[in-house]
């Protein structure tokens, strides 16, 4: 019975850490989710700026498998480059390790404060302020569950079989190594993980071995989370995991001495578990760094690129469904995403051909744009042909589809006909931007195409909140776009010689982002309407 309740403490305190870190992980996305992902996406263009983006996602997310995936997407959309990637988690990887330090400082003493202080942030509206009281409350919950798990493996300290238990544990360090993996992979996090070898009571060398473990296992989630992406966001999770075995296998024959060094070492508020985890990662990145750009060839040789299929025709409109509209509606819904996939593959291909300079990109363009031309044409017909016996909110249904692919045919012209061309210019006259002009333009082409992914998952949800701040959104574009105008003309007073040179163009290009965020936005209204959420108009009455 001892036994029984000595196992529901120890695993209701994990849970409660387990639950803190995702509340940090949701309140951080919420209120700040949008600028970690542009700072991730902008900050990966040297390396050191690329492992500072990781190490600061990280922290702001409390989850490195969080920074994975997300470094995982944007690899996949041609957005960061696969060296890059790789160093963007070795700093992920610190970040987590910083984490665990912080956590573990035995400050336990102001979880009460962060938990009334979350509880008073999050009645406020907005969702800055909701998710950083949610954010404030998971990291008051990770240090509660802390002095839970010290109190739950008080009574292992001096329990007979723990003491059996270990020395053939300290006997077997591979199979130690593969428990603590197996542990982290269970709980998807190395931090929970991390922790839990802090609260008990281990020889310096079995620790040692046991964070080693938790660093691998805590590499093995992203691989199972992006085994359904593409090929570029498999290489990442797979090169993650690969740096850590290797560094696993270099650093176990040596776990021994590190133990008996870091016990001498005594960081400030940190316990062994904590010591060798910062060093482990810190090690590694080290070592690592040098090699990043090999690896990553090799994960392209071991994973190569599959061939683009040559679509010549619609994927899901059946003519066959036509009088079953639910189905007919499904189908056309899921062929108008297929469209907004290329629609974004368009808006990533002129970003990618707007920060190399390099027009082959843009060649692409020109042919997607024909096929979102011809494909929402069909969409269009398709619907058109619905059976009579469609219900009123199926016809409300088909009129949010129609809405939609007409928007995203909107944005495939203004990329094809206005962004194409002027980054066409841009490279052939050899313009360039002012520093300041550039990282504008660049972070309003990434939020741009987060927006367009956020529209996607709006389209085929119908999620309400998500259809909000999608809007909110909207107006954070506005205010983004005249205020990167009314900078320029700044250094156009201050006779920047770039910003001359540049600034029809700068101007042009603002505008035409602004205009397809408009045309993102618009896949919300339907939603918000039917909720009432919406005005007729902005302008002020009276």
């Amino acid at each position: 019975m001892g036994s029984l309740v000595v196992f529901f403490q120890l695993a209701g305190a994990v849970a409660l850490l387990l639950f803190g870190l995702s509340l940090v992980r949701d309140g951080m996305t919420e209120a700040f989710g949008v600028r970690l992902k542009m700072a991730l996406g902008l900050g990966t263009r040297t390396g050191p700026r690329a492992f500072l983006s990781g190490l600061l996602a990280t922290l702001g997310l409390q989850s490195s498998t969080a920074t994975a995936l997300m470094t995982a997407s944007f690899v996949e959309r041609d957005l960061i480059r696969g060296r890059m990637a790789q160093i963007a988690l070795l700093g992920a990887n610190v970040g987590t390790a910083l984490t665990a330090w912080f956590v573990s400082a035995g400050i336990e003493a102001i979880a009460p404060v962060l938990l009334f202080s979350g509880y008073v942030l999050g009645r406020r509206k907005g969702p800055v302020w909701l998710g950083t009281g949610r954010a404030l409350i998971g990291v008051g919950l990770m240090l509660i569950s802390l002095a839970l798990l010290g109190h739950a493996t008080e009574p292992l300290r001096n329990a007979p079989e723990i003491a059996a238990f270990l020395p053939m544990l300290d006997a077997a360090w591979p199979v130690a190594l593969l428990f603590a993996a197996a542990i982290a992979a269970l709980c998807s996090s190395s931090l929970a993980a991390v922790l839990l070898i802090l609260s008990l009571p281990l020889p310096p060398g079995l620790t040692v071995v046991l964070v080693l473990g938790a660093n691998l296992g805590g590499a093995v989630s992203p691989v199972l989370a992006t085994s359904g992406l593409g090929v570029a966001a498999r290489r990442v999770a797979l090169g993650n995991l690969l740096i850590r075995g290797l560094g696993c296998l270099a650093a176990l024959p040596v776990a021994g001495l590190a133990g008996a060094a870091l016990t001498g070492l005594a960081l400030p508020g940190a316990g062994l578990a904590v010591e060798a985890h910062l060093a482990f990662n810190i090690a590694l990145t080290l070592l690592i760094w040098p090699f990043t750009g090999p690896i990553a060839r090799l994960l392209t040789r071991l994973l190569p690129d599959e061939e683009r299929e040559q679509e010549h025709g619609p994927r899901w409109l059946d003519d066959a469904v036509l009088k079953s509209p639910l189905l007919a509606l499904t189908g056309a819904s899921r062929e108008v995403l297929a469209i907004g996939d290329a629609v974004e593959r368009m808006l990533g291909q002129t970003r990618h051909a707007f920060d190399s300079n390099d027009p082959s990109p843009l060649a692409e363009v020109l042919a997607l744009e024909d096929r979102v031309d011809r494909r929402q044409q069909q969409v269009k017909t398709y619907l058109s042909r619905l059976g009579r016996d469609a219900s009123e909110e199926e016809n409300r249904r088909a009129i949010t589809i129609l809405d939609y692919v007409i928007n995203l045919e909107h944005i495939g012209d203004i990329i094809d006909k206005g962004l194409a061309p002027e980054v066409r210019k841009k490279i052939g006259l050899g313009l360039r931007f002012s520093a300041e002009g550039y990282q504008e333009l660049d972070a309003m082409f990434l939020m741009t195409q987060e927006n367009l992914r956020m529209a996607q998952t709006v389209f085929m949800t119908r999620d309400r909140d998500m259809a909000r701040r999608l809007m909110e959104l909207k107006v954070d574009i506005r205010n983004m776009e005249r205020q990167s105008a009314q900078r320029h003309l700044i250094r156009l007073r201050d006779g920047q010689p770039e910003s001359r040179e540049t600034s029809s163009l700068h101007l042009d290009i603002l505008r035409d982002l602004k205009r397809i965020n408009a045309h993102i936005a618009s896949v919300a209204h339907p939603i918000l309407d039917e909720e009432g959420l919406l005005i007729e108009s902005r302008l002020r009455m009276g």
